[in-house]
């Protein structure tokens, strides 16, 4: 089946995933009232007890906030997948003439949308606790890009378990046990020279830290008196990034698609 075909395909699956808005309103609903409350959440209740030396906490926060919820927003890949697949919807999409990976890019395609919808709202409520873009408006344009394209690829991953497990359930708190700690333990909500050795190195070299990282920079959100990165991942952000990128998609969309097709094979 032609490329063309194939992109013909996922942008049906695309559509149909997002006309679900407006049957279920309450995920949307989801996706735009989580992003104000975690940065409500982190400005008001942290923002008064750790101190960034030459900077603003509330301006440190915002990058944080958007690496961990569009890597929180990924989840909707798998647990949409899985959701299909126990009301038997998959096994309808594998009784066309379609091509095998039309469904899993026209999810994960679809879920850009949410992703979107949350940095919108993330953006405009970092503008009233007091964050500000000061690197201009094309970098600030980058730095949603690339975070977005970070989303993506990291929904592939969840397309991919999403495929393996038998419900909803169990890829939410399978995600939540792996997401949880590795936004975390990341330079998103404290500056990773704070953290003790052992978590301090892992952090350093986390892709979620490097996305912040990158973040800030194009948004102009360093603090004045930030220690220099010692490390190359903090140093090169936007490379280290874009590198993770490329090897997450490179990995498991292959493996996503392969496994789809099997259950094709054996269904």
């Amino acid at each position: 089946m032609s490329v063309l075909q194939t992109f013909a395909d996922g942008s049906v699956i695309a559509k149909r995933n997002l006309i679900k808005i407006k049957r279920v309103p309450e995920v949307l609903v989801f996706v735009l009232l989580s992003p104000i409350m975690f940065v409500l959440l982190f400005a008001y209740v942290f923002g008064s007890a750790i101190d960034i030396p030459g900077g603003s906490y509330r301006e440190f926060l915002i990058g944080g906030i958007f690496a961990q919820t569009v890597v929180f927003g990924a989840t909707f890949t798998g647990a949409g997948i899985a959701e299909d697949m126990q009301k038997g919807i998959i096994d309808r999409f594998r009784s066309l003439p379609m091509s095998r990976s039309a469904v899993l890019l026209g999810r994960t395609a679809s879920d850009v949308v949410y992703n979107v919808l949350s940095l919108i709202i993330m953006g405009i409520t970092g503008l009233f606790v007091g964050w500000r873009i000061s690197n201009g408006l094309g970098n600030a344009l980058l730095a949603f890009g690339l975070l977005l394209l970070f989303a993506y690829a990291f929904s592939w991953i969840m397309g991919y378990v999403g495929l393996l497990v038998p419900s909803v359930e169990v890829i939410n708190n399978a995600s939540f046990m792996v997401i949880f700690p590795l936004t975390f333990i990341a330079n998103t909500f404290v500056p990773s020279e704070n953290l003790p050795a052992v978590l301090k190195a892992f952090a350093e070299w986390n892709p979620v830290s490097a996305v912040t990282q990158a973040t800030r920079e194009l948004f102009g959100n360093i603090p004045s008196l930030a220690p220099e990165p010692t490390v190359w991942p903090l140093r090169n952000p936007v490379l280290y990034t874009l590198i993770w990128i490329v090897v997450i998609i490179a990995i498991f969309a292959p493996l996503a698609v392969r496994r789809y097709k099997t259950m094709h094979a054996t269904g």
